[in-house]
């Protein structure tokens, strides 16, 4: 099954397209096997991962990392290939490469770094204070003449 058929969801769903261009991006990016550069997703507490990605060869100007409209962008420009180097077998990719990945609502990037040909992102859940949960006092049934608070407002 190649495609799954999303029209019943928006007949009675308004604002469901981020879900639709999801769905989509992970279908795509299954169905098309490239699996460089390899990468690993790490959690590392309750609202923190790390992206590591295995970037062999590139330098860090050879990497732009970007986040737009909750979709992480990692891509690399191959680097310049040496002169006067004859490779008897060369297994070590130096392709350019792109890949996205869809961050859930309220995940920030903290930073990136580049040490032993590995790429490590730091991620983060930010939630909003507005998002939190937050406890609401009950106060005891007025007792006598005590107005109640739909009456005190």
């Amino acid at each position: 099954m190649n495609a799954f058929d999303l029209s019943p969801l928006f007949r009675t769903a308004i604002g469901f397209d981020r879900l639709a261009r999801t769905l989509e991006t992970a279908r795509a990016s299954g169905a098309d096997g490239n699996g460089y550069p390899p990468y690993n997703i790490e959690k590392t507490g309750e609202e923190s991962y790390v992206l590591t990605m295995a970037v062999a060869g590139f330098a860090p100007g050879d990497i732009d990392v970007v986040v737009r409209d909750n979709t992480l962008t990692v891509s690399g420009r191959a680097p310049q290939a040496e002169e006067g180097r004859t490779y008897l077998h060369r297994g070590i990719a130096g392709r350019a490469f792109e890949r996205r990945f869809v961050l859930a609502d309220h995940i920030v990037v903290d930073g990136a770094r580049l040490e032993n040909g590995l790429l490590e992102l730091e991620l983060r859940r930010i939630v909003p204070e507005a998002l939190k949960p937050r406890r609401i006092e009950i106060q005891a049934a007025p007792q006598g003449g005590q107005p109640s608070l739909a009456q005190a407002a």
